[in-house]
Order: C-alpha cells, then sequence, then structure tokens
C-alpha cells in the first residue's frame, strides 16, 4: 500500500463516517420531546414498527432516507420528510413499507414528502413488490398546500396510484396507527385491507373542528372515526386491533399467506464473496474526483469471486463493459473508465469520457444483455461526451445518440450507482434518473451537474460580468475574485449527494460497501416482476 491508497483511504472512510453521523440524525425524526409525546399515547415509533413488522436478521434497504434534507428551514425542517420507505421483508415475503413519521410534523405532508411517497410507489409497481402502509399523517401541511395539492405528480397522484396497483394485482395493505385525515383517508380504504389501532388510530374526511365550523355539529374525533365506528357502524375498516404489536402482527398473518409471486426468470447461484478486499474500495478511489484510476479495480472488489468476463476489452476503452456476478445475481456492468487510455489508433483518450467507439461499444452490449435477460448495473463516474471538431466529424452527436437509444429502451432492470462525477448528456447515457433505473445510489463521493464547478463558475462569471457592465459597473480583478468564489462555491453545494438525496434525484447515499447489498435487494425485486416488453431501439442513425 503506498501513501497515496492510504490518503484516499482515510479522506472516503470519513465521508462514509460523515454519511452515518447524517442518517443517524435523521433517525431522530421530529426530536426526542415529540417522540416522548407519541410513547405517552401508546404509540410505537416510525421505525420501531418497522423493526417489529419485518422479519428477525433480515435485510431493510431505506429509501430516501435524506429527503428534504436542510429543506424547509423556514418551517422548521422536515427530516426525511416525515416518512419513513423501503423494501424488506414481511413474513418471508420482499414488499415496499412506507411508515409515516409522527413526531414530523404530526406526520404531515410537505411536497417532498409527496414525491417521496410516489416514489415508493413507482418502485412498488415496476417491481409489482406488496405494498404495506403504516399510516400516522395529519394530512398536507396546509402553508405549502399550493406545492403539493393540484398538480400531476402531487398528493392526488398517490390515490391514482392505489387505484391502479388494486387493478394489476399488487397487494396493498394499510394500518390506520394515528391520524389520517382529509384527502389522505383514502389512501388507505383504497388499499385491499385496512386496519385501525383502537384509541390512537383514526380516519375521516374532517375533523371535529373542521366539522363543528362547517356544520355545527359537536363531536370528538374518536366517536366521529376512530376504531369503533369503522369496525363496527360505517365497515370502512376491516380490523380492529388494541395496539400498534396486535395491528403489526395481524399484517405479518395476512403477508404470510400471499401466494407466490411470479419470476421473471433472472439467473443467480449461490452468493460468493469478492477474493479481493472490499475494504480496498477507499483507498483506491482518489480523494481529488479530477485524479485518474482504474475503474477495473473497483469492480473486482464489488462482484462475486472477484471474477468479470470483460467485453470488448481493446475497443472502446474508456467505457468498461463486462458479465459477473453479484451477490449471486448475474449482471452485465457498464462502467466508466477513468484512466487515460490509448485508442485502436493510438491516439490518447481522457479518462471519465464517452468516445464514439466506446459509446458504440456500449450500446451492443445493452443490447446483448437484453437479448440474454441480464440485468444491467452502470457505475457512473462521467465528465460527458468527447467535443471538438475531431469528435463531431467522427459522428459523436450520432453515436451517443445510440447508447441513449440502448438505455432508454432497455426492458431489463437498470441499477445506478454514481460513484463520482456524473456530468452532462454522460449522466443520461449511463442511465441517470431520467432513464428509469429501478434503483439508483451514490456514494459520499459523488457529483451531479451539467458540468464541474470550475467550468460552470467561468461560465456564471462571465454572465454575471455581462449585467454588470450593462449596469455600467466593471469589476475589479479583486472583486471578480471574490465573485468567482461565490459563484464557485455555490455550485459546487449544489452539486453534492447530498443535495441530490434531498430532492431524490437519488433513492440514497450509499457506503461503497453497501454497494453489493442494495444492488441484490434490487434484483430481487426486480425477479418479481416477468418482462412484458420486447426489447427494440426504433430508429437509430447508422
Amino acid at each position: 500500500m503506498n501513501i497515496k491508497f492510504n490518503k484516499n483511504e482515510d479522506v472516503n472512510k470519513q465521508l462514509a463516517f460523515q454519511l452515518k453521523t447524517r442518517l443517524k440524525k435523521i433517525a431522530l425524526g421530529g426530536g426526542e420531546k415529540n417522540a416522548e409525546k407519541q410513547k405517552e399515547k401508546g404509540k410505537l415509533l416510525a421505525r420501531e414498527r418497522i423493526a417489529y413488522l419485518i422479519d428477525d436478521n433480515s435485510e431493510f434497504l431505506e429509501l430516501g432516507a435524506l429527503a428534504a434534507d436542510d429543506m424547509y428551514q423556514e418551517h422548521g425542517g422536515c427530516p426525511g420528510a416525515g416518512v419513513v420507505t423501503g423494501i424488506g421483508y414481511v413474513s418471508g415475503r420482499q414488499c415496499m413499507i412506507v411508515a409515516n413519521d409522527a413526531t414530523v410534523k404530526a406526520g404531515a405532508w410537505f411536497p417532498m414528502t409527496a414525491k417521496k411517497n410516489l416514489r415508493a410507489q413507482e418502485i412498488a409497481m415496476e417491481n409489482r413488490l406488496p405494498v404495506i402502509y403504516l399510516v400516522d399523517s395529519a394530512g398536507v401541511y396546509l402553508p405549502m398546500q399550493d406545492e403539493i395539492f393540484p398538480d400531476k405528480e402531487h398528493f392526488g397522484r398517490m390515490f391514482r396510484n392505489n387505484a391502479q396497483m388494486s387493478a394489476e394485482g399488487i397487494v396493498q395493505i394499510s394500518a390506520i396507527m394515528g391520524s389520517c385525515v382529509a384527502g389522505g383517508a383514502y389512501l388507505p380504504i383504497m388499499s385491499d385491507e385496512a386496519m385501525i389501532v383502537e384509541g390512537t388510530g383514526s380516519v375521516f374526511l374532517a375533523g371535529s373542528y373542521l366539522v363543528k365550523s362547517a356544520i355545527g355539529e359537536d363531536i370528538d374525533n374518536e366517536t366521529l372515526g376512530g376504531a369503533t365506528t369503522h369496525c363496527e357502524i360505517s365497515g370502512v375498516t376491516d380490523y380492529k386491533h388494541p395496539n400498534d404489536q396486535a395491528c403489526l402482527d395481524s399484517i405479518k398473518k395476512i403477508m404470510g399467506m400471499l401466494g407466490a409471486p411470479e419470476k421473471a426468470g433472472f439467473d443467480r447461484i449461490e452468493p460468493a464473496a469478492p477474493k479481493l478486499d472490499e475494504k480496498e474500495l477507499y483507498g483506491i478511489l482518489p480523494e481529488n474526483r479530477e485524479d485518474p484510476y482504474d475503474m477495473k479495480e473497483l469492480i473486482l472488489r464489488m462482484v462475486d469471486n472477484s471474477e468479470f468476463e470483460e467485453y470488448k476489452e481493446l475497443y472502446g476503452q474508456t467505457i468498461i463493459c463486462g458479465l459477473a456476478r453479484i451477490d449471486g445475481w448475474a449482471v452485465g456492468i457498464v462502467a466508466n473508465q477513468r484512466k487515460v487510455v490509448k485508442s485502436k489508433k493510438g491516439e490518447m483518450q481522457f479518462g471519465g469520457v464517452i468516445y464514439s467507439d466506446s459509446a458504440d461499444k456500449a450500446s451492443r452490449f445493452i443490447m446483448n444483455c437484453n437479448q440474454k435477460k441480464i440485468p444491467l448495473v452502470f457505475l457512473q463516474d462521467v465528465t460527458g461526451f468527447m467535443v471538438g471538431s475531431r469528435s463531431e466529424q467522427g459522428g459523436i452527436i450520432k453515436d451517443g445518440a445510440k447508447m441513449v437509444n440502448a438505455v432508454a429502451n432497455s426492458v431489463v432492470p437498470k441499477f445506478t450507482i454514481i460513484i463520482g462525477n456524473s456530468y452532462g448528456a454522460g449522466n443520461y447515457a449511463m442511465c441517470g434518473k431520467a432513464y428509469d433505473p429501478r434503483l439508483i445510489f451514490a456514494w459520499p463521493t459523488a457529483k451531479i451537474a451539467v458540468m464541474g464547478g470550475a467550468q460552470a463558475g467561468k461560465v456564471l462569471l462571465q454572465i454575471k460580468e455581462a449585467a454588470l457592465k450593462g449596469k455600467g459597473e466593471t469589476p475589479t480583478p479583486d472583486k471578480e475574485a471574490l465573485l468567482l468564489q461565490e459563484i464557485t462555491e455555490n455550485y459546487d453545494r449544489q452539486t453534492t449527494p447530498y443535495y441530490a438525496a434531498a430532492r431524490l434525484w437519488v433513492d440514497g447515499v450509499i457506503d461503497p460497501l453497501a454497494t453489493r447489498n442494495a444492488i441484490s435487494m434490487g434484483i430481487t425485486a426486480a425477479n418479481q416482476s416477468p418482462i412484458k416488453k420486447t426489447f427494440s431501439v426504433g430508429v437509430i442513425q447508422t
């Protein structure tokens, strides 16, 4: 091990520790005082409910933990967007779990709460996962109602998804474990089965205060929409339980009786750990995001037995393609090579840049994986497509379009890990969020933007200077340097993986050592959804 390796290792381990610390803070939700209030009512907290529900010693892959991170500060913040979502196992069956966190603004829905719930439903629909909703929410956060209520991807879309999932035979079970108010009342009742906890669960279109205001009727919330009312009088709910634990036990029993899902038929054998030490990932990945490194060394520490069957190894070398296994699952890997390589014509090619030959190779490989029904894993560390007269004359736009076309039309499940840079059209070609990866995660080292901070800062500075000159101002060299620093710092802040995760551009930020498990959980989910479409790329310029 050399000095550079050790320095990289120290930096990347520190980033992993910072991630862990950040997630621990978010897991506290609305804080100890609010948690105590929930306990005093005899309720379990959202994460306690999930821990009780899932099988002992089983995995729970949390999604969107960083949603709304450092957002809504003028409203007191909204840790985790006020809801916990993830894929877990209940009675041996993999499912999507959505649990409102009542310690955060009484579980009220902020704009990012809606986006996070919709993402959970999207994943469930793509993979035909049963959904378990643990409902405990005060409804829409009224001060921001204009950002959550009326649009296509707002609050109402969730109920549309409820209806479509039910029609498609995707099981949905709801447990009303706290408040369930107004429009939110439709979620549990549009599920296949709904249960309610006595004394704490309530569901109604309008609470007692609004009823009094609207029609003058004096009534308490329990009588209006509690367990007795809905299980014995209205018939709105199907089961009544004395406490959270009994309610969750009931869900476990129901889940244990579900029929087996159809399989997509992805190949899996006995899993094997990488032969090379996974922890060396920390030392191989450079501290400086611009420094070159050999992506193959990362791949060999992520795949079973450190075995990788490379496709067209000596052609299009700035993209690495090949077959491997991850936790036993057969996968096709498409990864950006970050070291400088020599092309077939003897020209030096920059690492992390997509050239015409590498785009052509990746397109062919993606087509092959679709032919063989092998899931795809994209490992991003890309600065974009090659520019300049030689590339344009060589047809880089055409070859790049072929790759984007192949990614867009791929019918096998796609999984994306953003390891380092994810810039410009490179993000798209390497299956960014716009191209429907089943799951997309970032490492703490990720950078997501139209271009790098240094280049963007200079462009934005030129725009700012032109605006100042239009007002008759000419900045001094010192003022210019200060402007460039401010612009670059602000831009860089927007490129961090945490900024992306807060807005759900990625499903989460993960420790590099968690990558194998995240991909494996994702393919296990995808294997429950048979492929119905035939792969076709439509019209491509050749």
